[in-house]
């Protein structure tokens, strides 16, 4: 990136995730309070729950038999990971719409870049309002957006709207957001760190200032570096995919199912143009090796039918999905598009130590 250029980023959460991709496959649950997790007996954990379960106290990585205890009416039910991992990559496909410069920091959430985008004028607000539309659309679940000039800031306006909402920090609000900005929302701030700070009389980040970067220092070592530029609101940190594309697709969920294969067909050519917009930012197909359809039925049977990329693409897509349709030949609720590249090996990278999506004590996903 250029010197001088303001970065917009976007971090993008998905709400209660398990438990919202639950509720959305069994609609007798809506209004309910639900949980993923462990069973009771034994040591089974909350991996998380609803807003209805945490009226009741219920919360992640809580034994799921005090969950019970507070909430006797709670639905629980036991993760289906492979589930989750198809809904996540479901949700990153629709990002790509939108820019290639995503890092994921879990199954639930991730940071985009769109600073280069022109795309919707080039609007970090409106993108993000895009994003979050096509995933309630499409999926049947909701996401929380933050956009910001930085990841710090990006990542704590998410939580400023919870659920199903967004928050925009602008940069030239910046220095008044963040003077106000308790020092618990900072990253790498925990429960101890917290309460030494307010032994100190540190409640905000306007009290950091008032310290001092020596002071903090003293204290804190290296972390208090750390402190002080995030109470002046920086964090130099880019957005980095974490690994090298396999493969680019493009997927829709309809709102209505398809009948039969002509209709399939017809949705197809929609798909085509999304995915060459796809390979054209990702920078072509031609180390493309393979090409595949994926058919989901009405009965939520999934199927995938690839082939070599050899020949125009147009017509393999559409043999791929007679293949992949007879195989079912029922109605059919989401159809999917893509082309495998050749394994290449991806570089070394050392991870952010103080992203709080990478600590080890985080063991669920999103509980905001």
């Amino acid at each position: 990136m250029n010197e001088g250029v303001q970065r917009k980023i976007i971090h993008c959460d998905c709400d209660c995730f398990y438990a919202a991709v639950e509720v959305r496959d069994r609609p007798e649950l809506a209004g309910r309070p639900v949980a993923v997790g462990g069973t009771p007996d034994g040591r089974g954990v909350i991996a998380t729950c609803n807003y209805e379960a945490r009226r009741y106290g219920v919360h992640s990585a809580q034994p799921a038999a005090r969950a019970l205890r507070l909430c006797p009416d709670l639905v629980l039910i036991r993760p289906d990971m492979d589930k989750y991992r198809e809904v996540s990559r479901a949700v990153q496909e629709i990002f790509r719409r939108f820019t290639e410069v995503i890092e994921p920091v879990s199954l639930d959430e991730a940071y985009l870049d769109v600073t280069g985008t022109t795309l919707l004028r080039g609007s970090g607000t409106l993108i993000a309002e895009a994003i979050r539309g096509a995933v309630r659309r499409e999926l049947g679940i909701t996401l929380s957006a933050g956009v910001a000039p930085n990841r710090f800031l990006a990542k704590v306006a998410s939580d400023w709207n919870k659920p199903d909402g967004q928050f925009v920090i602008r940069p030239e609000d910046v220095d008044d957001f963040v003077r106000a900005l308790p020092v618990a929302r900072l990253h790498g701030v925990g429960p101890r760190t917290a309460e030494r700070l307010a032994r100190m009389d540190v409640h905000d980040c306007a009290d950091l200032r008032a310290l001092g970067p020596l002071t903090l220092a003293e204290r804190f070592g290296s972390f208090g570096h750390r402190l002080w530029e995030l109470s002046q609101g920086i964090d130099a940190r880019p957005v980095q995919p974490r690994t090298t594309r396999k493969s680019v697709s493009v997927e829709r969920t309809f709102a209505e199912d398809i009948e039969g294969l002509p209709g399939c067909l017809r949705a197809l050519e929609d798909l085509f143009k999304r995915l060459e917009q796809r390979l054209e930012r990702a920078g072509g197909d031609e180390a493309a090796t393979k090409r595949f359809v994926k058919v989901r039925f009405d009965d939520f049977t999934t199927t995938t039918a690839e082939g070599p990329a050899l020949g125009p693409a147009g017509p393999a897509f559409e043999r791929l999905l007679a293949t992949a349709w007879d195989r079912g030949r029922r109605p059919v609720r989401l159809l999917g598009i893509g082309v495998g590249f050749r394994a290449r090996r991806a570089p070394a990278e050392q991870l952010p130590l103080w992203d709080g999506a990478s600590d080890p004590r985080r063991a669920s996903p999103s509980e905001r």
